[in-house]
């Protein structure tokens, strides 16, 4: 009986074009050996600490069956990848046998990789989700910041008066191309139906800064959409990001979100006129990003009147409820 020549072992794996939901992949084999393979098998998994990629039996075909073709090798679709995950991914080559059965290759070296943010593509996917779950729009007349006294003592005595930008956190949606990436000051604008002024309650401290929305919402500024997001409940959050024209952030923004326009949009608009009007959505919870420091002196702080719970309703690296059908897009969560 004839012995089997063994298929050489792919070497040299190459990952590029990675996105949030996509990869191409590349490597060498012998010449010989790139002529008579059939079909390429691809085994991937997530990076869980430092722990290995467990693949299976090595005459047994993996996650991913493809027929053998030019390299590089487009992968997507086959698998729900998630954004920014890292991954580990290893390949066989193969031939399948008039019997049905593969004669296969041992299995490469491991290669990790991660993917990417959301696209522009994606964002308006979400986007086009959050415009239909906004409701009409409500009058307001300040944006706000909730906090403790720590917090604030901690901003006169260290910061210059001044909340400082910080990164923004984890929560919401994966593959938002702001998280832990954009700095800036978190604000509301929601109001209470009842009053048309800031809820009483809050979930982050018993002290309120509080300043003009013209101060911030203005011709000067750009608005741009980051995120739409749950916590397994039925609330939506809306992330937007507020930029000086021109300022860093606004640089950051104006290639990785959609820019909305001030008048128009579905979230927060600013009208102008001989009294400007400032509206906010009315079915979501917004989430502001200023994206530059914000003096104590340019508003004022005071006590709450209701009851506050520290941190019970926090958003903070929040993770978003994959299975919502309101919120989810057609790609990794």
């Amino acid at each position: 009986m004839a012995e089997v020549e063994l298929l050489s072992t792919p070497c040299n794996i190459q990952i590029s074009d990675v996105t949030c939901d996509s990869f191409r992949i590349t490597w060498e084999m012998n010449q010989e050996d790139s002529v008579r393979v059939t079909h390429y098998f691809i085994d991937l998994s997530r990076k869980e600490g430092s722990e290995q990629n467990r693949f299976k039996h090595r005459d047994v075909p993996t996650k991913l069956v493809a027929k053998a073709g030019p390299l590089p090798m487009a992968v997507r679709g086959h698998w729900f990848l998630s954004p920014r995950t890292e991954y580990c991914v290893a390949v066989q080559i193969a031939i399948r046998q008039p019997d049905g059965d593969y004669q296969v290759s041992e299995w490469s070296p491991v290669v990790e990789f991660c993917t990417g943010d959301y696209a522009m593509e994606h964002l308006q996917q979400l986007l086009d989700k959050a415009q239909a779950a906004a409701g009409r729009l409500l009058r307001f007349s300040v944006f706000y910041r909730n906090q403790t006294p720590e917090y604030f003592h901690y901003v006169r005595s260290k910061c210059g008066g001044a909340m400082l930008p910080s990164f923004k956190d984890t929560s919401g949606s994966h593959g938002s191309p702001i998280n832990g990436k954009l700095r800036g000051v978190f604000l509301s604008c929601n109001t209470e139906f009842d009053t048309g002024l800031p809820p009483r309650d809050s979930p982050y401290g018993p002290l309120r800064f509080q300043i003009p929305a013209e101060r911030l919402l203005n011709p000067s500024t750009h608005l741009y959409f980051a995120d739409f997001y749950c916590m397994y409940t039925a609330y939506h959050y809306v992330v937007l990001v507020l930029a000086p024209a021109g300022s860093e952030g606004d640089h950051f923004c104006k290639s990785r979100l959609p820019r909305l326009d001030l008048a128009t949009n579905k979230f927060l608009t600013y009208t102008d006129g001989d009294a400007s009007l400032f509206s906010h959505a009315s079915d979501v919870i917004l989430e502001v990003l200023f994206t530059e420091p914000l003096p104590l002196e340019e508003g004022s702080l005071a006590q709450i009147s209701g009851r506050h719970q520290l941190m019970s309703l926090s958003t903070a690296n929040a993770k978003k409820d994959p299975s919502c059908k309101v919120c989810n897009i057609s790609v990794g969560r």
